[in-house]
């Protein structure tokens, strides 16, 4: 049973509001450990004197713990409530960064960047998308494409001064003093966060709006359409990851890195602007299938997608052109985190929201183990990127024609035939 915090009493209808300003806080506070990584790679390794492959995994280790333990972390949530781990989490991810400035050896940067930061940062993020997926039944995919956002772009805040500290003060001072800054606004931020109230549905007067059984994640595993749903989230993860994992390559190998646009190098111009759209589309799309349809929205992203790869492809010697393209690409791709969540919890119910997210979005975290590998296994086999291209086109297009031609009737089934509709 459950001891997540309800209230007797209705809850005014702006408060869910300030719920999202909370995740959103939350979510940006936890988002440093991973975006951020790749500036304390040099003196991680000048304190450990570890190669760098070596360094590497623990990244592979956050990134592991953050997305394959979701389906245990969601259930925590639900049976001890947000409040507390949510806290919990970011708390963790903040300890994290504090115990790791104190590490001499690889084994002690695993146990500390790596595990805690990894665990924390994954009971915060599933916390938070499914605590907005109760909280928004009538506005699933705007509300988890603001929250979603919000890990994208609290690192955009956090770059530059951690840059800066690092420069002046040392690695080890850095994460010592945001260790304590995001760990406690993170902290404060989940301890006034809760489930809404049992009557939340009736308070929104959402009479008619569609209901929707709630089944747990025992019944839904056993269902077709979740392994449906499961198989499209991981081919748009690998896919989009295969590009994340390469982009510097792709433009170093196109000779086009380091170009000057707009005053700046490509590259860094290209991954600030692919950030921004990154982070855009999550709520933008989440807003648009509230209104048109998940599978309407599927189709018309990830057709964008597949048809923005094509032409950055084509574009390649263009930086210019290549730059704005990838941007279109990550339009096309960052909504997979408000589109899936949204339509699981359509179709499944809000009750175990949470935990059953969290086994959708093991496919993530498969998506971040093939992606890169897979990739650079294809390149170092042609010696050419094409074929990276036109695999993740493909696996653009035939996700989008899943959405519509496969998903949607398969929903449609399964909600009449569940007589769930009142």
């Amino acid at each position: 049973m459950s001891v997540e915090e309800t209230h007797a009493s209705p809850v005014p209808r702006a408060s869910r509001w300030t719920q999202l300003g909370l995740g959103l806080i939350a979510m940006m506070a936890i988002s440093s450990p991973q975006y951020v990584w790749t500036l304390f790679v040099k003196p991680f390794q000048a304190t450990t004197g570890a190669a760098l492959p070596a360094i590497q995994i623990t990244f592979s280790l956050l990134i592991v713990l953050q997305t394959w333990l979701s389906p245990l972390q969601g259930f925590l949530v639900e049976r001890f409530g947000a409040r507390f781990l949510i806290t919990l989490g970011c708390l963790l991810s903040g300890v994290g960064w504090i115990s790791s400035s104190q590490i001499t050896s690889l084994t002690g940067l695993y146990l500390t960047y790596g595990l805690f930061c990894g665990i924390g940062t994954g009971i915060v993020y599933i916390g938070i998308v499914g605590l907005m997926l109760k909280w928004f039944p009538d506005r699933r995919g705007f509300a988890t494409g603001v929250v979603a956002a919000g890990y994208g772009f609290g690192a955009i805040l956090t770059t530059f001064p951690i840059d800066a500290m690092i420069k002046s003060s040392g690695y080890q001072s850095t994460l010592l003093t945001y260790g304590i800054i995001l760990g406690g606004i993170g902290a404060l931020a989940g301890l006034f966060m809760h489930a809404p109230p049992a009557d939340h549905h009736e308070v929104l007067n959402m009479e008619s709006v569609p209901q929707v059984a709630d089944v747990g994640p025992k019944v839904m595993l056993k269902t077709p359409l979740f392994w449906l749903l499961f198989v499209m989230m991981t081919m748009m993860s690998t896919g989009g990851l295969m590009v994340i994992s390469q982009f510097a390559p792709f433009m170093r190998d196109f000779g086009v890195a380091d170009v000057i646009i707009f005053g700046m190098a490509a590259l860094p111009f290209a991954l600030t602007f692919d950030r921004i759209t990154n982070g855009l589309t999550r709520p933008f799309f989440g807003w648009v299938s509230d209104k048109i349809g998940r599978e309407n929205t599927m189709l018309i992203a990830f057709s964008l997608e597949a048809v923005a790869v094509f032409l950055m492809l084509s574009v390649r010697d263009n930086a210019l052109l290549f730059a704005l393209m990838s941007g279109v690409v990550f339009f096309g791709w960052g909504e997979i985190f408000s589109l899936f969540p949204s339509t699981l919890t359509d179709t499944f119910g809000s009750k175990n929201a949470t935990t059953n997210y969290g086994f959708l979005y093991m496919a993530q975290g498969i998506g971040s183990v093939l992606g890169g590998p897979i990739a650079a296994a294809m390149h170092d086999a042609t010696g050419s990127w094409q074929p990276v291209f036109f695999t993740i086109i493909a696996m653009d297009a035939l996700t989008a024609l899943l959405a519509f031609f496969v998903l949607k009737p398969m929903r449609k089934n399964y909600l009449s035939q569940s007589h769930t509709q009142v």
